[in-house]
């Protein structure tokens, strides 16, 4: 350990740090490389979203995007931190890169050759997937190993606040890239944003190789029966199983289906071109969680508490609702920046509260069925939220979903003790 991280534990001990994760050099490479990668995720979300809506005018498409987005997730999360427990985590990560660069070239092809079929579009959405469930459980166990457990609680929130700034970044960048090179070979170029986290991990100092004190060997991986006893093994421990089932009713009611439904809100709006309107849209939501990353980073607010976690994603689903029903463009972003910066302090909360509790012998596990709750259920609200709105139409569908969540949370947090 360099006398630099020393220092840092000491000053982490004493006080508050701003920006503290940011100080250790490894973990500001991290943060570039992921914040790059998430915004190639975004760029390929906004333009193969917005091109597969023009040539299919499809909600159930919409729908499906979400569940072909997070049903990886679901049944591979737990066993994917399995598999960073045991091996390699950053090689891992790679294969996640090498997917999504496949997805993207895969997307620019269909395109460029005007080939582009449903069936064609479901199978891409499926590599994706899978890539984000690979990259994201072993990312999130790769931080352990970069930062010390005194600022793991920064590092959790520069980590959110990095996904955030890519999914802001990713709409301009996405916009500027179709109106000058076009979604067709705008998608060529975007498979480049991947490339740097891949070749800084080829020889990164981090992983098993590089642990030399407090490593656990990791048990065998046993597939889907790693859940099952994941589970098993974190009854015991009341703090895990609150935030898990928070983090799962949030994304089964609700996730982020409404981003997938985003062009139908932008039309039905009205304002002006519904490209632009659409980018905005998603740019609104995303600059309130990267507005309160910073916030939160710099002053040190909002202690990890579980009861503060579910009153925060209680206004998440109240801003949500009243964007759901709103007609106004102004206040259409208004409510979503809103809604931004409640689901970054909640999931950054409940992501921290997980990864500083979970025991080091599974805690690659523990991190995938973190994953599958909140990343996985996200499958269920492709349901919800997408493919109810074709019956109910998506506002009413967002609306009732925000409401049911809104009345499990107040159930929740009547049973949740503080930390």
């Amino acid at each position: 350990m360099s006398q630099g991280d020393k220092a840092l534990q000491g000053a982490a001990k004493a006080a508050p740090v701003s920006f503290a994760a940011l100080r250790i050099p490894g973990y500001r490479v991290h943060f570039a490389t992921y914040i790059l990668a998430m915004m190639g995720d975004n760029i390929e979300h906004v333009i193969s979203y917005w091109m597969a809506y023009q040539k299919f005018h499809s909600a159930a498409l919409g729908g499906f995007a979400v569940l072909s987005h997070w049903l990886p997730f679901l049944l591979f999360a737990v066993p994917a931190g399995a598999l960073a427990d045991r091996f390699d985590p950053r090689r891992l990560i790679q294969c996640g890169m090498a997917l999504f660069i496949l997805a993207s070239l895969g997307w620019a092809w269909f395109f460029i050759t005007d080939t582009l079929q449903l069936w064609h579009a479901m199978t891409l959405l499926v590599i994706h997937g899978f890539a984000g469930v690979l990259w994201q459980t072993s990312s999130q166990l790769l931080v352990h190993d970069i930062v010390p457990p005194q600022v793991l609680t920064s590092a959790v929130r520069l980590n959110a606040t990095a996904r955030t700034l890519g999914v802001l970044v990713g709409p301009a960048v996405g916009g500027a890239i179709m109106l000058t090179l076009g979604p067709r070979y705008g998608l060529i170029l975007n498979a480049c944003f991947y490339l740097p986290l891949v070749l800084w991990l080829w020889k990164a100092p981090y992983g098993p190789r590089f642990r030399k004190e407090g490593h656990v060997s990791a048990r065998a991986v046993r597939g889907f029966r790693d859940i099952l006893q994941t589970a098993r093994d974190i009854t015991s421990q009341p703090l895990l199983l609150s935030m898990i089932l928070l983090a799962g009713a949030a994304s089964f009611f609700i996730g982020n289906s409404y981003q997938a439904q985003m062009p139908n809100f932008a039309q039905d709006l009205g304002h002006g071109d519904p490209g632009v309107s659409y980018s905005m849209l998603l740019a609104a939501d995303a600059a309130g969680a990267l507005t309160a990353g910073v916030l939160l980073e710099r002053w040190g607010l909002l202690k990890p508490d579980p009861r503060t976690a579910v009153l925060l994603a209680m206004g998440w689903c109240l801003a949500l609702g009243c964007f759901a029903l709103s007609h106004h463009y102004a206040l259409s972003l208004a409510l979503l920046f809103t809604a931004g910066l409640f689901e970054l302090s909640f999931s950054s909360m409940t992501q921290a509260l997980v990864q500083l509790n979970a025991p080091a012998a599974i805690r690659g596990r523990v991190i995938g069925l973190f994953n599958m709750a909140a990343m996985g259920m996200r499958a269920f609200s492709g349901i919800t939220v997408g493919l109810m709105g074709t019956i109910a139409g998506v506002h009413w569908s967002l609306a009732t979903s925000a409401a049911v969540m809104f009345v499990v949370l107040a159930f929740l947090r009547r049973r949740v003790a503080p930390a």
